[in-house]
């Protein structure tokens, strides 16, 4: 009796660990550079592309960490209102709207983890880049800098 606790305790143990690691280290998932620039200064960092629909309806969902410059781009085929939501995402985040031109439409700090309350972008928006909540204000990156990446897809 004692042995299949024990099983059962190490099955359950394996897959919990692998959660506390960061997901594209996990997975090998390939990242690309966003650059954003303004007040003087350029921040770069290298992010996850969320492509298909099913890529963007989980992001960053289930992580328990991002890198310092990690996170992940949301690219729209064509321009739209942005709405998102924190349900199953475990930590804050910042999330970017970016415009087809790369300037910020808005940046929804700290966003509340496990949230069903959506986060929207004041207009239409090409992008939404989600980044570790207090990024935004730790960087100084406000609504005047310019987002740029180039994705080789």
């Amino acid at each position: 009796m004692r042995a299949i606790f024990t099983a059962l305790a190490l099955s359950l143990a394996v897959p919990m660990a692998g959660c506390s690691q960061d997901a594209s280290e996990a997975t090998g998932v390939a990242t690309i550079p966003v650059t954003i620039a303004g007040a003087g200064q350029t921040h770069r960092f290298n992010v996850e592309v969320a492509r298909t629909d099913a890529e963007q309806d989980k992001g960053l969902m289930f992580r328990t960490s991002l890198p310092r410059d990690g996170g992940m781009l949301f690219p729209f085929k064509k321009p739209r209102f942005g709405s998102f939501w924190m349900k199953n995402t475990l930590i804050p985040l910042d999330m970017i709207f970016i415009r087809a031109d790369g300037s910020i439409d808005r940046i929804a700090e700290n966003t509340i983890p496990e949230s069903l309350e959506p986060v929207v972008s004041g207009g239409e928006v090409s992008a939404v880049l989600e980044l570790a909540g207090g990024t935004a204000a730790r960087l100084g990156i406000d609504e005047t800098a310019k987002v740029t990446w180039q994705d080789a897809k």
